[in-house]
């Protein structure tokens, strides 16, 4: 019998100095079986440093041809791509051509390799970032995963502060690439 999805219920709470974007989300997130607590407040922190009153939350590791998270304009045009992990160059190659912009968040001890490894391939892509959270911020930020979350996203200078009741997690994300 196949395992049911794991519901959160969180209050995202953003203010984004850099953006001058200040608006709380209240998001129902299903959390797949397969996914761990690390990649739930992963998704979760890119969320919140790409909030947008449309930006929206797929349905992720349950299909293979969505992103994580998506922003679609007004016409249904995909402004937005943002993807978690570490995609093979051609995950890539097709999300660069479906979005306007693509955003990869890689974390974990392996993303270092990957990133030396696919680095090269990704030259091309002018509308495709890479950012990656250190193996020790994205534990930090599991620490605070619950069933019912309350989180403050405090960005400034492109520095990070996600505080819940359970404490505060400073993060600063290394930008691997760029858009050109």
């Amino acid at each position: 019998m196949a395992q049911k999805a794991t519901i959160y219920k969180v209050e995202l709470s953003v203010s984004d100095m850099d953006r001058h974007y200040y608006e709380t989300h209240k998001l129902t997130v299903a959390k797949h079986p397969s996914e761990t607590d690390e990649r739930l407040m992963v998704r979760l922190l890119a969320f919140a440093l790409n909030a947008h009153d449309q930006l929206e939350l797929t349905k992720g590791l349950s299909t293979d041809d969505e992103p994580d998270i998506w922003l679609k304009s007004l016409s249904d045009e995909l402004e937005l791509w943002v993807m978690l992990g570490q995609p093979s160059e051609k995950i890539l190659r097709q999300s660069c051509g479906k979005a306007k912009d693509v955003i990869v968040y890689s974390y974990g001890r392996t993303a270092d390799v990957w990133w030396e490894k696919t680095k090269n391939s990704t030259t091309r892509f002018e509308n495709l970032q890479v950012v990656n959270f250190s193996e020790a911020n994205a534990e930090e930020l599991t620490a605070l995963a619950n069933r019912s979350m309350k989180l403050q996203v405090n960005i400034q200078d492109g520095d990070v502060m996600v505080s819940a009741e359970d404490g505060i997690v400073y993060i600063t994300p290394t930008h691997w690439k760029s858009c050109q």
